[in-house]
């Protein structure tokens, strides 16, 4: 019988979190995608592996069995990952944002020049996970925009802060002035991302300089075609300056914003000792090559 790891992965947060609330927010998914993924875990073991109720969902005796098992067994599977990473010799490198990443491929292209064995592979994430990978182990380490959920469980390293501005439609009343009061904002559409993606959403929706004002939330995306197309249908959105280079759209403007704290953007890595060598060199040459952009 074969089992993604991915549903396994999804299992233990369940069951170290003792509860699906809880182990949605630190995989960064919704609650109901984390129900139907536990519900396919459970159609292809054939068994039982929650009981469920109208007060939640507790682990049965084969879900304790299971539980008690799989932090071994991942633990394993992680351990031969890592040994065949290191014999192939590969870095993963999470991004989310080409604003973010900025040289990021200056310095990858230097280092594979210093280090022709070794191979750098640039992986893009959508907003749904604002680590970038790192949450769900898919990458070694991750160019990040600060702060993002569970960021204490990893090894972060600030780079540089960046402006944040604001994308209007082109009709919107303020679409002609060239700074924008944040002040004058609270009361429009923002574009959110999910719920899931907690501290991340919050900042981007600037609920600490709201001084009270509710948010309308006027559409949730995760990609930023998504969120170009609920710009110029009506919403706003806050973004970082980087944005109005790379983010382009013919019926949406970016205007700069006070009234708002800037975007950091920071180097993030898991704390367990992966690749060690080669990747404090690569985040050297980054942190030294991006804290002058």
């Amino acid at each position: 019988m074969d089992v993604d790891t991915r549903l396994l992965r999804y299992f233990a947060a369940v069951a170290e979190e003792g509860t699906l609330t809880g182990a949605a927010a630190r995989l960064f998914v919704s609650q109901p995608a984390l129900t139907k993924q536990m519900r396919r875990l459970e159609d292809d073991l054939g068994v039982r592996l929650f009981a469920r109720s109208r007060s939640g969902m507790a682990l049965t005796q084969a879900g304790r069995e299971l539980a008690s098992r799989v932090t071994a067994l991942l633990g394993a599977w992680d351990a031969a990952v890592q040994a065949t990473g290191r014999v192939a010799r590969v870095l993963r490198l999470g991004f989310l944002d080409a604003g973010a990443v900025g040289a990021v491929p200056e310095v990858i292209a230097k280092f594979r020049r210093a280090q022709p064995k070794w191979r750098v592979d640039l992986r893009q994430f959508d907003w749904s996970d604002p680590s970038a990978g790192l949450a769900r182990g898919e990458v070694d380490a991750a160019v990040v925009r600060l702060p993002f959920p569970g960021q204490g469980s990893f090894v972060v390293r600030e780079l540089f802060t960046e402006d944040r501005g604001v994308l209007l439609p082109a009709r919107h009343p303020l679409a002609n002035s060239e700074t924008v009061e944040f002040r004058e904002l609270r009361n429009e559409p923002f574009v959110a991302a999910g719920s899931e993606t907690g501290a991340w959403r919050d900042h981007w929706l600037a609920a600490e300089e709201r001084e009270g004002f509710p948010v309308r939330v006027g559409a949730v995306t995760s990609r930023p075609d998504e969120w170009l197309s609920a710009v110029a249908g009506g919403c706003v959105a806050l973004a970082p300056a980087s944005a109005a280079r790379f983010y382009l759209h013919p019926d949406v403007v970016f205007r700069a914003v006070r009234g708002v704290s800037p975007s950091r953007v920071g180097l993030a890595r898991s704390r367990r000792h992966v690749h060690e060598a080669a990747l404090n060199e690569l985040l050297q040459a980054m942190t030294r090559r991006l804290s002058r952009s």
